[in-house]
């Protein structure tokens, strides 16, 4: 077996997707990280709709800032707009990437702006 991180993160994925779900009252906070930007979206895994949405890449307060605080910036961000919507308690979903740096920045800056998890 050859040893490739993409292969292993889906399997981690799909390994946390089996436990995590999200429902309308308590929906999924689901992360991608790519090599550039970071990306949060809250998610009703039982409609199947996406509620909020954000990203480094789309939001103005993050130019200048390192990967990891902007990361945390999206946290509070998604925070925001959850808090927005009535939604205050999510259901954590790293997607595969180890809780540390980026990832941990976002769901301490979540944290932060109020939402449980």
């Amino acid at each position: 077996m050859s040893f490739d991180k993409a292969k292993r993160r889906l399997r981690i994925r799909r390994s946390i997707r089996n436990k995590v779900t999200g429902t309308a009252q308590r929906p999924r906070l689901a992360v991608f990280r790519s090599n550039k930007f970071i990306y949060a979206q809250i998610i009703d895994d039982v409609n199947g709709v996406t509620l909020a949405s954000s990203s480094s890449a789309k939001l103005e307060a993050v130019a200048g800032e390192n990967k990891t605080g902007a990361s945390a910036h999206v946290g509070r961000d998604i925070a925001t707009k959850a808090q927005e919507k009535g939604i205050t308690e999510v259901v954590f979903d790293r997607g595969g990437y180890l809780y540390h740096g980026r990832v941990k920045s976002l769901a301490e800056g979540a944290r932060e702006a109020g939402l449980k998890f």
